[in-house]
């Protein structure tokens, strides 16, 4: 299946701009507020998501965040780990140092209590001692129905580290560089969730990042094999976040696409008109871990795919 009603998330004990990931993500901004305050604010934001998913009927495993630890973005677990139907579980390797300290094994033992199967586990993180990175479901975007797998290249997201996953989790590959303006420059998307969202039977994409017109090209092209409908977003509305979205099954397996207020506000009727043919939508406030963290809805919801004993 491509979506699954079952989601792990982290809740924060230490949510703050991470200065190890600021280097490289555009789409965070400072805050005029103490790290306590922010903490505070973004754990509001956090347990106020968990009900409006969970009023759906989307299974949400909720595990709190270890306060011994230096972890201001556990919040986006997707990044480090990932759960496959045939009992797999990816680790992968952190561009941030301070995000290494996110993998917790305990987390793989919660799973198996609550009945989950794991079988094996394909790990990548020794790439990070030869500066290698491959953040997740961050960095990739599976289509786990047709077998492809789509990245866009970037400081966290290494070309050679990503065809090797391909090759393990037997994955067409489609590669790709997208891009956003900052301060004048076009430099690279951190992560290609924030540009691209994979549903059932549509996308919704930034084409608009896609510099080269060759692989922008390849990429629709792979979308339509598989007959997704492309939903294009502006750059303006990715920028409110309206790439990072995630489609999960709620109760009596209804189809919603879950995002933040940030980015359904920025969508215009007709994409909201395209949205809601394939699916009901839920959003939910997360100012607060968008400007900080730099990332949102999506982010914060790593797919449970395993298989139950």
């Amino acid at each position: 299946m491509q979506i699954t009603n079952t989601i792990l998330m982290i809740r924060p004990v230490n949510f703050r701009m991470n200065e190890q990931t600021a280097v490289n993500n555009y789409f965070m901004e400072d805050m005029d507020l103490q790290n306590q305050t922010i903490n505070k604010k973004a754990q509001l934001e956090f347990d106020n998501f968990v009900v409006k998913l969970r009023e759906k009927g989307v299974n949400v495993i909720v595990i709190d965040d270890n306060k011994e630890s230096d972890t201001p973005d556990s919040i986006f677990p997707n990044n480090w780990i990932s759960f496959h139907a045939n009992g797999t579980v990816g680790l992968y390797p952190m561009f941030a140092e301070n995000r290494r300290n996110e993998r917790r094994d305990d987390i793989l033992d919660i799973l198996e209590e609550q009945g989950f199967a794991i079988e094996s586990i394909m790990d990548y993180t020794s790439a990070e001692k030869e500066g290698v990175f491959l953040e997740g479901t961050g960095s990739i975007l599976m289509d786990r129905v047709h077998q492809k797998a789509y990245c866009a290249l970037s400081e966290r997201a290494d070309e050679e580290l990503f065809i090797e996953f391909c090759e393990d989790f037997d994955c067409m590959p489609v590669i790709f560089k997208a891009y956003q303006t900052v301060d004048g420059q076009r430099l690279p998307i951190y992560h290609t969730n924030v540009m691209m969202a994979l549903g059932e039977d549509f996308a919704i994409i930034c084409l608009d990042s896609i510099d080269d017109k060759k692989e922008r090209k390849n990429v629709v092209d792979h979308l339509k094999q598989t007959d997704k409908e492309v939903i294009s977003i502006t750059e303006e509305q990715m920028c409110h976040f309206a790439g990072n979205m995630l489609q999960v099954l709620g109760a009596d397996d209804k189809r919603y696409l879950v995002m933040s207020s940030a980015a359904f506000k920025s969508l215009d009727d007709e994409q909201i008109r395209k949205i809601e043919k394939h699916c009901a939508i839920i959003h939910s406030s997360l100012e607060t871990i968008e400007t900080c963290g730099g990332g949102s809805a999506r982010c914060m919801m790593a797919e449970v795919f395993l298989p139950r004993v």
